[in-house]
């Protein structure tokens, strides 16, 4: 591992560019060069390490390390933040780096809107309270008084009401002599004591993102390394029957054409297969690709269709299911109903769709493997890689770049485990890159579902029955061969936590095999099981003749702790924490319901024009409220003009970052609701760039998203995927004020003029 990449930014790309005669030729600007120190800091003699994640130098320069990947949700901006306030450092004086892919960091997956919580905040303050407690502890004995007498702040260490300090730096020769103590052992700060915990704070990477410095996936650049493209089954479980290299070795600038290994069920992080042309530079691979003489056998998901699986989830639901919940006498109640309420609701696969389409880089030299990657899981690209090289994993390294998004899409090493198989391969270090194509085709696709809900009324009109069933392809597919449909864990995610104040109440599961990989995209199942229970919250309401409002807040219940019992499971997975800690909370729910509605002026929701639409979800242990407002435009064609959102999401660490993520999930959300689909014909899947694969474009953005943060003192949930699914059935609901029309398909644009 000599030989260090150069790092070619959008910066120095730009500055390095020179214009010819005879057409463009890129002058590449070395800019950055990433050494081992770059990757992970290392001890030196004068250097207090009293944990992985904090290194205090003889020179007074705190580093932090920061082992979850940054995505542009700002994780680097935040967790560095709270370990910096436990430990009194000045933020001026501290360095943010990025871990590589380490069984030492702990659990490193930056999916599941987990980063902040499931006690990482904690273990965040109890390592800078290490670090803190040692450096005091040696101001102490130096000045022959008790610790206690002694405060770290403002990167140093002040003996209470003396004059006496001693910045960290002079400490650290003292502090290295000193026992570590358990984590335990430590003492917390009091909260009041932190400074820049829950306030506005900087995003710390914002000016590289700006002025082109900042290192993504495909700034990587090694000495003698090769650019892959790979040609892919159009169909999963497809397989190469014969290929012809001839033209393609033709095109300048093409020097390999490698077949990459057929992936064996279960898919699990696997490469796709197919056919990969190895080329100087991106353009030369692309065009030998397209030379490429390829048969494919496309296997037996070759008969998948879109519109016939449809049917079939539809059908699933259709019938009775296995229970997953069951509260009361729900079939008794149902026939005994004066009225019942009945509802079925698609949506299809939708894709990922990052804009930085995956990319990896790896080197297999000398017994040893490095990758460069935009990972969201760089200890699964560990393992896949070392898999893959045949090696030890002590014998890997992956190195994280900023991702330019993620959705997590990249918590799956697919593409790393091709660059490494190319790799070794080719004998010199090889970069896969995909392109848009590649990305939408060939995704781990998020499931599509049908669901069905009946709810039974009474004489008076009051609800006393309910009854959900949901079918869908699960996740676990991607990674056991015998599963056939969703689990009880699946339906954690909004249809067992959902409080109801209704006496009988029963949830179903259907059978869906899965004919595509499937996988989490950003909030997961809650996208489906919110759109499906927010949308008949409202039709329910209108059936009753009720405010939307009133309606939910009355299905829901009065503020309390939803138990076991009366959500109808022996247990509740509850995104892996306790229900002791975070409850099933409906006083939360209800509280976000109460304040969006007033924010956003619901007594009002049918005025000049406009009309508002309402739904709220508990997620990721975090409670969400939306509210948007839709209307004509000049043309008459129905838009999104305002959104109001109010999150609870407990403790928060960094206001700023939370609310840009909910203003980024009002328009995630918009764009899986209006146009997100992705269909397959004849088992190959139809869309393939952004304009069959629509986005929500700058002019159909609302013109204003507010974003309201409950003040809270329980303890942190998620915030990347919370605020995804209430925004499709509050823009649902809005149509049918304004139009009339009910939308149960997804997306909008199929099934309604807007």
């Amino acid at each position: 591992m000599s030989q260090q990449p150069v790092v070619l930014t959008r910066r120095s790309f730009l500055e390095g560019l020179n214009l010819s005669v005879g057409g463009l030729a890129l002058g590449l600007v070395p800019s950055v060069t990433l050494g081992a120190a770059e990757a992970g800091p290392r001890a030196k003699a004068a250097e207090l390490k009293p944990s992985v994640f904090v290194h205090v130098a003889a020179d007074g320069l705190v580093t932090i390390v920061c082992h979850r990947s940054e995505m542009g949700q700002g994780i680097r901006s935040s967790m560095p933040v709270v370990i910096a306030d436990e430990l009194g450092a000045d933020m001026a004086r501290v360095k943010v780096v990025q871990a590589d892919g380490d069984a030492v960091y702990g659990d490193q997956n930056t999916d599941g809107s987990s980063s902040i919580r499931n006690g990482v905040y904690e273990a965040l303050r109890r390592t800078g309270a290490t670090a803190r407690t040692m450096l005091v502890a040696a101001a102490a004995k130096r000045w022959k008084v008790k610790p206690a007498d002694c405060e770290a702040r403002d990167h140093a260490v002040f003996h209470r009401g003396g004059k006496r300090s001693l910045a960290f730096g002079e400490l650290v020769a003292d502090a290295v002599k000193l026992p570590v103590p358990k984590p335990e052992a430590v003492q917390l700060r009091p909260r009041s004591e932190l400074r820049r915990v829950g306030r506005e704070l900087p995003l710390l990477d914002g000016p590289s993102y700006v002025n082109g410095t900042a290192v993504f996936g495909a700034d990587v650049r090694l000495p003698g390394m090769l650019i892959a493209v790979v040609a892919r089954p159009p169909v999963v479980g497809g397989k190469v029957v014969r290929f012809d290299a001839t033209k393609a070795l033709a095109i300048p600038g093409v020097k390999k054409v490698l077949e990459l290994p057929e992936p064996q069920r279960p898919y699990l992080f696997q490469g796709w297969g197919g056919v990969a042309v190895l080329a100087e530079n991106t353009w030369a691979a692309m065009r030998g690709r397209a030379a490429l003489d390829i048969a494919w056998e496309n296997g037996p998901n070759e008969s998948y269709d879109s519109a016939q699986y449809r049917q079939a989830l539809l059908e699933s639901v259709r019938i009775p299911g296995t229970p997953a919940r069951s509260v009361g006498d729900v079939d008794q109640a149902l026939a005994k109903a004066s009225r019942v309420v009945e509802a079925e609701y698609y949506t299809p696969h939708l894709s990922h769709a990052p804009m930085e389409p995956p990319v990896a880089l790896a080197r297999v030299d000398g017994g040893t493997c490095e990758v460069w990657a935009p990972t969201q899981h760089p200890q699964a690209a560990r393992t896949e890689a070392a898999r893959v090289a045949e090696l030890p994993e002590d014998k890997v390294a992956v190195h994280v770049t900023l991702l330019g998004g993620g959705f997590g899409r990249k918590s799956k090493a697919d593409f790393v485990a091709e660059a490494v198989f190319l790799a070794k391969a080719a004998g010199v270090p090889v970069r896969v890159q995909w392109t848009r194509e590649d990305d939408l085709r060939h995704d781990y696709y998020h499931s599509a579902s049908a669901q069905r809900l009946s709810a039974g009324l009474d004489a008076s009109g009051k609800p006393t029955a309910w009854l959900h069933r949901t079918s869908f392809p699960a996740i676990r597919s991607t990674f056991s061969n015998d599963v056939t449909g969703p689990g009880a864990r699946d339906l954690n995610q909004g249809v067992l936590d959902l409080p109801l104040a209704i006496p009988n109440v029963r949830a179903e599961m259907g059978l869906a095999l899965a004919k595509v990989r499937i996988g989490w995209l950003r909030s997961v199942n809650n996208i489906f099981h919110a759109f499906a229970l927010g949308s008949f919250m409202d039709e329910l309401a209108h059936a009753r003749g009720l405010d939307p409002r009133d309606n939910l807040l009355e299905v829901i219940g009065p503020a309390r702790h939803a138990s076991l019992a009366e959500l109808g499971v022996a247990a509740l997975p509850n995104y892996g924490a306790t229900l002791e800690e975070y409850p099933v909370d409906a006083g939360r729910l209800r509280r976000v319901i109460e304040r969006v509605t007033e924010l956003s002026g619901w007594s009002e929701r049918e005025k000049n024009g406009r009309t508002l639409g309402l739904a709220a979800h508990r997620s990721f242990l975090t409670y969400v409220g939306v509210v948007v407002s839709v209307k004509k435009d000049e043309a008459g064609k129905a838009r999104v003009d305002e959104a109001w959102v109010v999150v609870d999401a407990g403790l928060v660490v960094n206001p700023d970052r939370v609310r840009s993520q909910m203003e980024g999930s009002v328009i995630f959300g918009m764009s899986l609701a209006l146009y997100g689909s992705i269909t397959m014909k004849g088992g190959a899947t139809q869309q393939s760039n952004f304009r069959d694969f629509r986005l929500v474009r700058v002019a159909e953005a609302p013109r204003a998203i507010h974003v309201d943060i409950i003040q809270s003192e329980s303890p942190s949930g998620g915030v990347g995927e919370p605020g995804v699914p209430p925004v499709a059935p509050a823009i649902a609901n809005a149509l049918f004020a304004l139009t009339g029309t009910r939308v149960r398909d997804l997306p909008i644009v199929q099934s309604l003029a807007v």
